[in-house]
């Protein structure tokens, strides 16, 4: 007789096979009868099929499903919640890790049946030889949040930005199945919505030790991110209607376009341009001066603006060199 599946890793994947394969490597090497992987892909026109059936062929607890046609990751993890048996769904990625001794922590911790447990995650380069970040969450011990508001608001403000990155979701499948999804497709952030649309109604669980590496700079929606980050983002936010607006404050601002050094910014990284402000200012700026402004930022040689920035994050804000730096080195135009 089978063991009941207690957990359920589910990946949305689209085009990832040059990376899928080491992906599921790190996963199946810990896996036990408890576990079973479900991948949909949207319709990749690469080997990613060929990878995964390589795979399916030696373990009977991954289940694979090609769509038709690209439905969007939102949908796309959605579908690969419906297609879960697990009490628990972990929402992977299709290019980052698993380290060892993983999904075992994360086993453990479902028995005290937390309705979300956030995993911590190291960053390395995109071919993993070199560590960025140690952990994305600082600290230095698990850390539980209660479903109180003030306790909620916490949640928010600690962990948002860190979850959008969607492979650090461990959430009960029960309560994902109950709370609306269809609304937010699109966003790019579907769990975040599932999580903050309203509060969670047990303990959350932070992990602090980092078990996930993430694979940094290999993200697929990089033309969209002026997007995303300046509308979507901000958009969402500050749509969940229990948490507060200084907890909302202190992650984005309500329209962070409207913010001329956001806008300098989002140049120096050469994310904004003439064609961004021409589909998401021009219509929107209330002003001749806020059109002129925003006009003059996207036709600013963006070189100058990043080296800049560099020294702005690096020296001024004293940090070293992290996530926000590794953008801006990686810029050139």
């Amino acid at each position: 007789m089978m063991n009941p599946i207690k957990l359920s890793i589910c990946i949305a994947t689209l085009n990832r096979g040059a990376f899928i394969g080491q992906t599921l490597e790190s996963i199946f090497n810990q896996i036990t009868d408890e576990v079973e992987v479900v991948i949909v892909d949207g319709a990749s026109t690469d080997n990613t099929q060929e990878v995964v059936e390589c795979f399916r062929a030696k373990y009977p607890h991954l289940k694979y499903t090609r769509l038709d046609k690209k439905g969007g990751v939102d949908q796309d993890y959605c579908k690969a919640v419906e297609l879960a048996r697990g009490d628990y769904v972990w929402l992977f990625t299709d290019d980052d890790l698993l380290k060892p001794g993983a999904v075992a922590e994360v086993l453990k911790e479902t028995q005290n049946h937390y309705s979300l447990i956030i995993v911590n995650a190291e960053v390395r380069n995109l071919d993993l030889s070199r560590l960025i970040v140690t952990q994305r969450i600082e600290g230095h011990a698990n850390k539980v949040y209660a479903p109180s508001a003030t306790h909620q608001d916490q949640l928010l403000v600690d962990t948002s930005i860190y979850l959008s990155f969607i492979g650090a979701v461990v959430i009960k499948r029960d309560l994902w199945n109950q709370r609306e999804k269809t609304k937010y497709f699109g966003v790019s952030f579907i769990h975040i919505a599932v999580i903050f649309q309203s509060p969670m109604p047990a303990d959350s669980l932070v992990m602090a030790k980092p078990w996930i590496i993430i694979r940094y700079g290999n993200a697929q929606w990089i033309s969209r991110w002026f997007e995303i980050w300046m509308f979507n983002w901000p958009d969402l936010i500050w749509s969940f209607p229990d948490f507060s607006e200084r907890a909302k404050q202190k992650i984005v601002q309500r329209e962070p376009w409207r913010s001329y050094p956001q806008l300098l910014l989002a140049r120096a990284l050469g994310y904004y341009g003439l064609k961004e402000y021409r589909v998401w200012i021009s219509s929107r700026a209330k002003s001749s001066i806020g059109k002129l402004l925003s006009l003059a930022i996207a036709t600013t040689p963006a070189r100058p603006l990043n080296y800049l920035a560099r020294f702005y994050v690096q020296y001024i804000m004293h940090k070293v060199p992290s996530i926000a730096m590794e953008d801006l080195n990686a810029y050139r135009k």
